[in-house]
């Protein structure tokens, strides 16, 4: 019985967890196709990061680690992108958070620790080499996601870099949605399966 309040506690807060990881890129998102101003956009960013920062702690009473870290990014690079008046600084932001995510899974791994496990163990129960292998994955993801970015950034416009952006959203759906089998068939015996966040590195 004691289990059910905590349950529907978690459940009713997963549209705070939704807010805080894709809020701010949705807003940007929409600020940047109605006003065509990459700067007005970026104050809707960094706006709007710090305000889903503050909801996530008000509901809450805490910030998770990669929100905190996502956020704190966006409010950095999109102040610099402000006080410089440039665009580079909103779009590298992208790149520098996934390498910095894929060097930490790798180098995890390659050093024997679960660095994922930490991340996502509340969610998931599995083996030591499923968390290598997922986590394996999720640095390539990332990788490629970086790789990606830099593409995009230095050979397309705006309206096609925020488009790509905003692209990343369902991306990172469909990644998730890849891995769910591996990690069923990996999961310990009578555990339920949890919901688990798409890897979306925040904007």
């Amino acid at each position: 019985m004691s289990e059910a309040p905590a349950e529907t506690e978690k459940k009713s807060n997963g549209w705070v967890r939704t807010v805080v990881d894709y809020g701010a890129a949705i807003a940007f998102g929409v600020a940047y196709f109605v006003t065509k101003d990459f700067q007005k956009a970026t104050w809707v960013l960094v706006a709007a990061s710090a305000a889903a920062l503050a909801i996530g702690f008000a509901v809450e009473r805490r910030l998770a680690l990669l929100p905190l870290f996502f956020g704190g990014m966006a409010l950095i690079f999109g102040a610099l992108g402000l006080i410089f008046h440039s665009d580079v600084f909103v779009k590298i932001k992208v790149t520098v958070i996934n390498l910095a995510l894929a060097a930490f899974l790798f180098g995890g791994v390659f050093t024997g620790r679960q660095p994922l496990k930490l991340i996502m163990g509340e969610a998931l129960h599995l083996s030591d080499a499923a968390w290598r292998t997922l986590t394996l994955r999720y640095g390539g993801y990332f990788g490629v996601v970086a790789l990606l970015n830099e593409i995009v950034r230095n050979t397309q416009d705006t309206d096609t870099w925020v488009k790509f952006r905003l692209g990343l959203l369902p991306l990172a759906l469909v990644f998730v949605a890849t891995q769910v089998p591996f990690m069923m068939k990996h999961m310990a015996k009578g555990d339920e399966p949890a919901a688990v966040e798409p890897p979306d590195a925040g904007f």
